[in-house]
This record gives C-alpha cells, structure tokens and sequence, in this order.
C-alpha cells in the first residue's frame, strides 16, 4: 500500500494543534452526493479523515461537520482509508472548540 503525499506537507511542524476525536461528518466530492466517515483528528487548518471513498491528491471535497454547512477542503495526501485534508479557509477557533466540545459530550472521544 503506497500513500501520496506532497513533501511540503510531509513534516513534523504544524500550522495549528491538533485535537484528536472521533467524529462522524458527511462528505462528498464535488458534484457527488453526501457519505457517511468519521474524523480522527481536526485543527483550525485541516482534518484526518478516515473513508473508503477513493480520493486524490490536489482535489477538493465537501465536509459536512456536526451543525455546519458544508466546507470545501483539498486533499493533501492518502494512505489506504485516510485522507490528510485542508480547510479552504481556517476554522474559527470557537468553531473548533464548539466541535470538540460537541464530540466529548457525546462520549465518543
């Protein structure tokens, strides 16, 4: 099993923190309907995201977080079922709080 990555990406530092959780969101790439997959962890910036649909590197998809509308994120790199992923634009970091907080309520992290 081979993963794709792009080597900017490929690093220890981060542009933000990120939380882990276990949170069920909807997907979709563009002109597609909505899936079922759940992320492993989130920041500010980006998301892992875990799903048996088959993405590529360098192009968008719509997630769909608990309570939101759909945000457009590009995919930065695969490997088997999980998908390394960027917000189009940066999450608040009320609305990241406001996710995490949502997730620990529901006893899934």
């Amino acid at each position: 099993m081979s993963a794709e990555r792009k080597s900017e990406y490929d690093r220890k530092d981060r542009a933000a923190e990120r939380r882990h959780v276990q949170i069920a969101v909807k997907v979709r790439r563009p002109g597609e309907t909505w899936f079922t997959s759940r992320i492993t962890d989130v920041s500010t910036t980006g998301f892992r995201l875990q799903s048996f649909m088959k993405l590529t590197v360098g192009r968008d998809l719509w997630v769909m977080l608990p309570g939101f509308e759909g945000r457009r994120a590009r995919v930065l790199w695969t490997r088997g079922p999980e998908s390394g992923c960027t917000f189009e634009r940066p999450l608040h970091p009320a609305i990241l709080d406001h996710i995490v907080r949502l997730n620990a309520a529901a006893g899934s992290y």
